[in-house]
């Protein structure tokens, strides 16, 4: 006997996911559905995503999170009536690129364009994602990096992209020097391995000077707490006092030290300066010079300060305040390049200074009540009462720091000062594949800008391009490219060898996306103020204190200038959570790194889509299991299934119109703060109703429109055809189309449940409406009464009916 399952199933052929996406990835490019009409937008919504940095091994299932999840609030915002410009590029200079093709024997401008093919063609265009490809960037290419090296020069005629001498973190393993941002607990981020310090003369850009403005910005900014509070801490403002000790025994005359405890400062017992400090001769008597320089050479790097490294100088500071002489130490625990190198040890109250005044046998002198130093325990580092502290006793800390200060003022001694953390950041570096920096080192007229007509400065085709090690690049070799004239006296000079970081590259890409057809100019004015800010951002947390800061920087740069219309590059960022496979974060190290083309070979890009924005909160992530991903195929077979049976035109039904209202408020609501799982969940349900109700020839048709419609940005190419088979007009993705609730039926219902105990009513429940049957379960045996007549014994059936009954049977 035909059932009417069988009649329904045998109207329609089972769901090919390969056929429908091949068929609409070649009807949308062919009709141009994703190119985004820039000029006089009616709407117009920027929303961006991290580009990815081409490694030569494809993407990994890490880049599905923001690629699909961005494209989810894409879409939803154009399904919601807005032009949304969606372009994706690649970051394609760098040492990951370049060690990647020292690997395999290759030069890196060959194995990036072959990376870049298969990121874009095979893999970035099979994931559903609204790419606008006629505004692609690649940041290797000259049309590209000419206006890097312009956005340099701007810098550089403005006093903010100096040339100096420093201390740099060097890593040994990639031959290069770090940005303080690249180097994680004393490792290179890259390979890991443990960073040196070097001296060397270097190019920074002075982005301390817009600290107090990066600091003070982010109180505007709609961003994830977690990312404004890694950028909070980074710049690091402190709030303190300048200090001026005299010195004795060395060339130096004085020194000037910062602390925010100056209500300890009776407690400084000695001086510290940083044992890669780039004046350190100066602290030193000349008849000690050679042992303190042989004890530098020794030194190791450490991921943890070792106390017990240290030496004496062999000079005095005298105190400020009492005129005591005081020595002079030198020790790698305290940093040369931050503030000025140089700290007054208060080991009573800190604990870093009392573990080296304890290791070297130093004087301990508490001078805040409440700690006991005889005790040999630990240093009392809270605020409190002053003592021993001359005319300041009995002060609490916060009156004591101003007084003490006052009284600093007065001798001419010191003043009150702001700090921040935050340093400069370091773009030099001194490998081959990256923009060269357009500067020309002229013995007369010094460091001379390559006039912008005369940009971009190609790198040079180079067939050698390892980096030699030396704090040269490989670049310095190719001496008809390095030799040329001074554009200002005409006289022989030489090209700098360096090349910048692949971070200033990605500073102001988002400028460049809506002008890549602009060849005069780095961005448009006028497309620029239409499009910027970006009006929402997602990417990973990894990059809130470098690309993001890096960027935010740029850009009240431009601001002043007058290049763009404000100050903020991203309105709206929200950083996405990490992905774990079996409870561990994925690694190659770990082996546990998912490609995802054999998935979306297997399962089909909407499938894919769909997991991986089920494993948990969008901005917390989740754990990825290949078993999870069955629901999902179970799920788009409904879908397939009750689009082209639920036929019915019934809209009259109250319970079921409610039912659709809620649905669309709920999935509205969770897609505009990223809760993607919870609203697949909600499409999971609702689909799962329909299609009951459709194998029963009772499915509305206006119930699996509004499905597509909702389903839409999460599984793009499935609802097109779906859309086209039922008949609709035009595309499920058409801007406007999202469909609009009304508030008065999208408001939960609450019904009255009654409980029954062996069929007699002993109790009711009040419950929103559509509570599932579960949840009435459990609900119904936690009452008073029931739990009372139940008299511990467990129920043998439960039985429950959505918004009618729960019988219990004993």
């Amino acid at each position: 006997m035909e059932t009417a399952t069988d009649t329904a199933s045998a109207r329609f052929d089972d769901y090919d996911h390969v056929r429908v996406e091949a068929k609409w990835r070649r009807i949308w490019e062919e009709r141009g559905d994703y190119r985004t009409p820039l000029d006089d937008p009616e709407h117009p919504f920027y929303n961006l995503m991290m580009f990815p940095y081409p490694s030569a091994e494809g993407l990994h299932v890490g880049h599905i999170i923001p690629y699909a999840g961005s494209d989810i609030y894409g879409r939803w915002r154009r399904l919601k009536g807005d032009t949304v410009f969606e372009p994706m590029g690649f970051d394609a200079f760098g040492i990951h690129s370049e060690n990647y093709a020292m690997k395999i024997g290759e030069h890196p401008a060959v194995v990036m364009r072959r990376a870049v093919h298969n990121f874009r063609e095979n893999q970035l265009k099979r994931i559903g994602s609204m790419f606008d490809w006629d505004h692609e960037v690649n940041t290797a290419e000259p049309n590209y990096y000419r206006w890097t090296q312009w956005v340099f020069l701007q810098l550089f005629k403005r006093g903010l992209a100096v040339q100096r001498e420093g201390a740099v973190n060097w890593c040994p393993s990639c031959l290069t020097v770090l940005a303080d941002e690249q180097v994680e607990q004393g490792k290179c981020e890259r390979c890991h391995t443990v960073v040196e310090t070097r001296y060397l003369r270097q190019w920074w850009l002075l982005i301390t000077r817009y600290a107090q403005q990066l600091l003070d910005g982010l109180d505007a900014l709609d961003w994830s707490d977690s990312t404004r509070t890694m950028q909070h801490n980074w710049i690091g403002r402190s709030q303190g006092a300048l200090i001026r000790f005299d010195l004795e025994g060395c060339a130096r005359d004085n020194v000037t030290v910062y602390t925010t405890r100056t209500d300890t400062l009776f407690g400084a017992t000695f001086l510290v300066v940083g044992a890669d400090h780039p004046e350190l001769e100066d602290f030193v008597p000349r008849e000690r010079l050679g042992e303190v320089n042989a004890w530098r050479n020794r030194l190791r790097p450490s991921d943890e300060p070792d106390f017990s490294v240290g030496i004496d100088a062999g000079s005095h500071a005298m105190h400020p305040l009492t005129g005591e002489r005081i020595p002079v130490w030198i020790a790698p625990y305290v940093l040369g390049g931050y503030g000025t190198g140089v700290i007054m040890a208060v080991p009573a109250n800190d604990e870093r200074d009392w573990q080296f005044a304890k290791a070297h046998s130093l004087r301990i002198v508490a001078v805040i009540s409440g700690g006991d130093v005889s005790a040999d325990e630990a240093p009392h580092t809270r605020e409190g009462t002053l003592i021993n502290s001359d005319g300041f006793d009995g002060l609490s800390s916060a009156e004591g720091k101003q007084r003490i200060i006052a009284r600093l003022q007065e001798l001419g001694r010191g003043e009150s000062s702001v700090q921040y953390k935050l340093r400069d950041w370091l773009i030099s570096r001194q490998r081959y594949w990256g923009p060269p920096i357009p500067i020309i080192h002229c013995p007369v007229d010094g460091a001379v800008p390559v006039p912008e007509e005369d940009l971009p400065v190609l790198l040079p085709e180079l067939e050698d391009f390892r980096p030699t090690g030396t704090g040269v690049s490989p670049l310095a070799t190719v001496e008809d490219w390095v030799n040329v004239s001074c554009p200002q006296c005409g006289g022989p000079a030489r090209r700098e060898t360096d090349v910048s970081d692949t971070f200033l590259d990605s500073a102001w890409y988002f400028l460049r996306y809506p002008s890549t057809d602009f060849d005069d100019v780095a961005w448009d004015e006028e497309r620029t103020a239409t499009w910027l800010p970006v009006d929402m951002y997602i990417g990973g947390n990894e990059h809130a204190v470098r690309h993001l800061l890096y960027s935010r920087f740029l850009m009240r740069v431009f601001h002043e200038m007058g290049l763009v219309p404000v100050p903020e590059p991203f309105t709206r960022f929200r950083a996405h959570g990490i992905i774990t496979r079996d409870g561990r974060k994925m690694s190659k190290t770990y082996g546990n790194v998912v490609n995802p083309d054999e998935y979306i070979e297997r399962y089909g890009a909407d499938t894919f889509r769909l997991y991986m924005m089920y494993l948990g909160p969008y901005m917390s992530g989740g754990d990825f299991r290949d078993a999870g991903i069955a629901g999902m195929v179970r799920f788009l077979h409904r879908v397939w299934r009750l689009a082209q049976t639920a036929t019915s035109r019934d809209t009259h039904d109250a319970a079921r119109e409610r039912r659709r209202h809620r649905l669309i408020k709920r999935v509205d609501d969770d897609i505009a703060e990223l809760g993607y799982n919870t609203a697949i969940a909600f499409l999971m349900e609702f689909a799962r109703d329909v299609d009951q109700e459709a194998q029963r020839g009772e499915g509305r048709r206006v119930d699996a429109e509004t499905l597509l419609l909702l389903l839409a940005p999460f599984a793009p190419f499935i609802t097109e055809e779906l859309w086209q088979r039922m008949g609709s007009d035009g595309s499920v993705h058409a801007p406007g189309g999202w469909p609009q609730y009304d508030p008065d039926l999208a408001r939960v219902q609450r019904v009255t449940v009654a409980i029954t105990v062996n069929g007699k009513v002993r109790d009711q429940l009040e419950v929103d409406a559509g509570t599932d049957q579960d949840q009435l379960r459990r609900l119904a045996l936690q009452l008073p009464r029931i739990r009372e007549l139940l008299e511990g014994r467990e129920p043998s059936k439960v039985v429950a009916v959505v918004d009618r009954i729960v019988n219990i049977v004993v």
